[in-house]
């Protein structure tokens, strides 16, 4: 999804420290839609592993692996992860859309 975004853009070659930026704003947009759907006490474990790979294309893997306490037996965390990555990979897109205004001023 992300590289066929990169594909029809035209970014500059990203430093180390925007693919770090571009990992901690995915990271941050999976966390705070898990913690907007659910109680952080109702969350047992939440682990958000944003992962990126060059740097011209850069790919980008998001991870998010949630389990929640047995009082939310009910509850989709099937759905509420996938939502999140989805979450996470447009703050991805709105960050490099950010990167690459910045490159041609």
């Amino acid at each position: 999804m992300v590289e066929r975004f990169l594909e029809e853009m035209s970014i500059p070659e990203l430093t180390s420290e925007q693919v770090e930026e571009l990992c901690e704003v995915a990271e941050k947009a999976a966390r705070k839609y898990v913690l907007s759907r659910v109680p952080s006490r109702r969350i047992s474990v939440l682990n958000i592993t944003v992962e990126t790979e060059g740097t011209k294309p850069v790919s980008v893997n998001v991870d998010v692996e949630i389990a929640l306490s047995s009082l939310m037996k009910n509850y989709d965390v099937k759905k509420l992860a996938n939502e999140a990555m989805k979450k996470a990979f447009a703050s991805v897109e709105r960050c490099l859309r950010d990167f690459t205004c910045k490159s041609t001023k």
